[in-house]
């Protein structure tokens, strides 16, 4: 994964595009902490107030006119820290909710190979937990750090005002405090970059152990899974252990500065009024002040470590933002009008290499699927079928050479448009934890009950209709609640509700048995009238559904024609088809035992 190169709080200062909106809120709240701490320290000086006036002269009615207005003060105090602590949660929510708008939909923009590069665990904690420390920073930390020293300088001032020499000690203890947020910062700031890393990698563990719990139990590997998850979450615990250690002594350390501070005042204040230098309401009034900075004092050690962490946050948010997509509409890309679209696939001398590969997986295919023709793409494991065909839909971009739909390349038209005439089912089929209905119409939304039904029975999927709530059933997570034949049918069924000019199948018969392949591949051939199609094909069954077949072999197109004439002309099409009968005929024995 990438590190930021910038300094830490360079990221944290650019969240400040999304405070824009609510400039005039911040402003508002700001307003409200000054008048706030204006109350606040005015209550020390009506104090003074009465010491040395009512209380000295015995005067009942003035002692409880001040008492009246510190009640009033006091009141007002409390309304005024309502509204903007609401004002505070209110728009920091709001914030981070755009900043987690923000992150997913350019996580949405990102090519498969950005996403095959990341654990979904450490972006899982991008769009949480790191965010919430954002919010809390911005919320909290940033308005009271603005509160806190607007406090400290206005109560130094009023402390010289009353008594300079003892003001002198108050403004001299900031120089310790200075310094040891200055230690703390510099071994607090990799601390936090360390545990924010980790609770994404024990995000990941967790994710993946739930994702993959069959495989788990299958395996006998629950104790192995539990060892490492106990692992990431001890080095997760040691380090938080420690970040809290180093808040502790640091925190103890800014508490101990204003506690000697008020005693040596207490003690040079008890003299001075001795010597009468001082008044006992002056020396109350400076008690009271100084008082007032043990928290924004306290605070700062809260302020320093919130900010530390906000800063890794904004550099782990940005390391995915600051990604640009591999994949996105050309300058000036036209938009595909579906009824404009014929279905003619070629493939120009198209040439790829995934990073850091040794070789090319593709070196120079040249292809024509007509419109309206079904493909069979064969080939031995590793030759880069699947590669080809998520050529067609920009799930990847050629290297050199180009992909035509109609004789225009498909870089130059936009995806969103490209998407909608061009519908893939993997072989590995992917459900999403929500209703059969709304898996089957993520691509087409629109579509009649009707049609949801036509495309159910081409995929012999009536099982739906017994689930349950039938459609309205919801399959769990990765819709692990099916069986993998059911999961692949649905798979299929999706792409077909779409009626795509050109359908990309990679393989998706591969879990079904052999009856409902038959079935099923006797239903595609009727709706796949009119539709081009590119199958990935790995057993000869489905070479049954294509009219021509493409034999893929050494990153090259090493011949094209029908089963039977590749059969007689390619002897290394013959030995791979031959294989992988073998290996069909052995794994429905196996079935059969």
């Amino acid at each position: 994964m990438p590190r930021s190169t910038h300094h830490p709080l360079h990221n944290l200062w650019r969240t400040r595009s999304y405070m824009r909106p609510y400039a005039a809120l911040y402003v508002w709240m700001i307003l409200a902490g000054v008048v706030t701490t204006a109350l606040g320290v005015a209550l020390p000086l009506i104090v003074q107030r009465v010491v040395d006036g009512p209380v000295l002269h015995g005067d009942d009615r003035g002692l409880f006119l001040l008492g009246a207005l510190a009640l009033a003060l006091g009141l007002v105090e409390a309304l005024l820290i309502f509204i903007r602590r609401w004002v505070q949660a209110n728009s920091a929510l709001r914030m981070e909710t755009s900043m987690r708008d923000d992150l997913y939909r350019h996580l949405q923009s990102l090519s498969v190979s950005f996403h095959d590069g990341w654990q979904s665990g450490q972006l899982l904690s991008r769009a949480t937990t790191d965010l919430a420390i954002i919010r809390r920073f911005l919320s909290f930390g940033l308005i009271f750090l603005v509160l806190n020293t607007a406090t400290a300088i206005t109560v130094v001032a009023l402390l010289f005002d009353l008594y300079w020499p003892l003001a002198l000690v108050v403004a001299a203890s900031a120089g310790p405090l200075f310094w040891f947020s200055q230690q703390f910062t510099r071994r607090y700031n990799a601390a936090a970059r360390l545990m924010q890393d980790q609770q994404g990698d024990l995000a990941t563990v967790a994710e993946e152990s739930a994702g993959g719990i069959r495989l788990i139990k299958a395996f006998g590997r629950r104790e192995h899974m539990a060892e490492k998850f106990t692992r990431y979450a001890r080095d997760l615990h040691d380090t938080a252990v420690g970040k809290a250690l180093m808040v502790s002594r640091t925190w103890a350390k800014f508490d101990a500065v204003p506690n000697v501070t008020l005693a040596v005042v207490l003690v040079g204040g008890a003299l001075a009024v001795a010597r009468d230098r001082m008044t006992v309401g002056e020396l109350v009034a400076f008690v009271s002040l100084q008082l007032m900075l043990i928290w924004p004092i306290d605070a700062l050690g809260y302020i320093i470590a919130n900010a530390q962490e906000a800063m890794t946050a904004a550099d782990r948010f940005y390391e995915v933002v600051d990604t640009d997509p591999a994949i996105t509409d050309r300058p000036g890309a036209a938009v595909l009008e579906r009824g404009d679209v014929g279905g003619e696939v070629r493939f120009d001398n198209v040439r790829f290499a995934y990073p850091d590969a040794p070789a090319e997986v593709l070196r120079g295919v040249d292809l024509v699927v007509r419109p309206g023709e079904t493909l069979a793409i064969a080939g031995v494991t590793g030759a880069g079928k699947s590669t080809l065909v998520s050529l067609v839909p920009r799930l990847i971009d050629a290297d050199h050479g180009r992909v035509l739909l109609d004789g225009r390349d498909v870089r130059d038209v936009t995806l969103e448009s490209l998407r909608t005439v061009v519908a893939v089912a993997f072989e590995e089929p992917i459900l999403f934890s929500m209703s059969v209905r709304e898996n089957l119409t993520l691509g087409r939304p629109d579509a009649t009950d009707a049609e949801i039904d036509e495309a159910i029975d081409v995929v012999q999927a009536d099982f739906v209709r017994t689930l349950p709530w039938g459609l309205d059933t919801r399959v769990g997570e990765q819709g692990l609640s099916l069986s993998g034949g059911q999961r692949q049918r649905l798979a299929l069924a999706r792409a077909v509700l779409t009626r795509p000019k050109v359908l990309v199948l990679d393989d998706p018969l591969s879990a079904l048995d052999v009856h409902t392949e038959a079935l099923v591949e006797r239903a595609l051939t009727r709706v796949l009238t009119g539709t081009t199609a590119i199958i990935v094909v790995h057993r000869p069954s489905t070479v049954a559904l294509a009219d021509r077949v493409a034999f893929l072999s050494d990153g090259v197109i090493a011949g094209v024609g029908t089963h039977s004439e590749l059969l007689a002309t390619n002897p290394s099409y013959a030995a791979v088809l031959s294989a992988a009968a073998d290996d069909a005929g052995e794994l429905a024995g196996e079935g059969a035992r």
